[in-house]
């Protein structure tokens, strides 16, 4: 290369960097990307050589970046988010978001609320193909404002460049061990009967933690430190053997209740026995009317659930 042309990575180096720094491993993410590893290793090599750095320390056991390719890695991610976007709004006319959504979501939601929420926006937009990452809102906020996300459905968040669209508030259940005395309720529980008693919740990077807490200082309760779930299912089985009262999303808790008749659940008649849920996108996007759009199309998503369980959980 002549030495006063300026380096210029194509954006398929970029996206094979990208990839490589994902996954820590060129075979990984060459079968992600479904290339060939050689032709992966090779277009990497050239963009090293063009920068005139190292982005990985290559070990037998796994790839690392180096420091440039740290500092390199966000503006590699906010560069193919911006031609990502910019393709989504040349081909605007085709629909919503173009031909792909990567949106990010909460456990919770994922397995009960995108499944037909993805039926839903396939009826109106059939050429949209929805990628789903699941994880805590934290995390999904990060890989938002990173580029790897299109927009993601979590917990409220305060963040100057988010915007945060209101979608639903989920109310909170009581799940215990068949033979505790609040399986045997047939009414919505008060704080009352959890006094001093443990309830268990998923860990602290997730906000539900958080609210448990404050339901717990409020009851008499204590939040069981013996033990905090890193999923529904988990805390639920705890919950059954006995170990403390799960407090449980009702998305989750009511899916799975008419799915399993066994499966004994309560709700919490408090006011703070709630969990909000918010649609939030990129301030910068150049897709603030999709974003509004499909913010909407989710509202509707949950208000179909609702009125489909309204007569099997007063």
């Amino acid at each position: 290369m002549d030495k006063e042309s300026p380096a210029r990575p194509s954006l398929r180096q970029l996206q094979y960097f990208v990839a490589v720094a994902d996954h820590s491993a060129f075979g990984r993410a060459a079968q992600v990307l479904a290339v060939s590893q050689p032709s992966l290793s090779k277009q990497l090599a050239t963009m090293e050589e063009e920068l005139g750095v190292a982005l990985f320390e290559r070990t037998s056991r796994r790839v690392k970046l180096t420091s440039p390719g740290e500092k390199l890695l966000p503006r590699a991610r906010v560069i193919l988010q911006e031609v990502r976007e910019f393709r989504a709004v040349a081909r605007g006319a085709i629909g919503l978001f173009g031909d792909k959504l990567a949106i990010g979501v909460l456990p919770s939601i994922g397995a009960y609320f995108m499944p037909i929420a993805n039926r839903r926006l396939h009826r109106l937009y059939p050429q949209l193909r929805l990628a789903v990452q699941e994880g805590s809102t934290v995390q999904l906020l990060e890989m938002l404002k990173e580029g790897r996300l299109d927009a993601v459905v979590g917990t409220p968040a305060n963040d100057p460049d988010i915007v945060s669209h209101t979608l639903f508030t989920e109310t909170l259940w009581a799940c215990a061990a068949p033979d505790d005395p609040l399986s045997a309720a047939t009414t919505p529980i008060t704080l009352s009967p959890l006094a001093e008693r443990p309830l268990l919740s998923l860990s602290s990077e997730f906000r539900l933690s958080r609210i448990v807490e404050r339901l717990a200082e409020q009851a008499g309760a204590y939040v069981s430190r013996d033990y905090q779930g890193a999923s529904l299912d988990a805390v639920r089985q705890m919950a059954v053997m006995g170990a403390g009262v799960a407090v449980l999303p009702s998305l989750y808790a009511l899916a799975e209740a008419v799915r399993d008749p066994e499966f004994v659940v309560r709700r919490i008649d408090h006011p703070d026995a709630k969990h909000e849920i918010a649609f939030h996108w990129r301030r910068s996007s150049p897709l603030q009317d999709d974003c509004l759009e499909l913010a909407e199309h989710l509202i509707l998503v949950k208000r179909e659930i609702r009125e489909a369980r309204a007569e099997q959980f007063q």
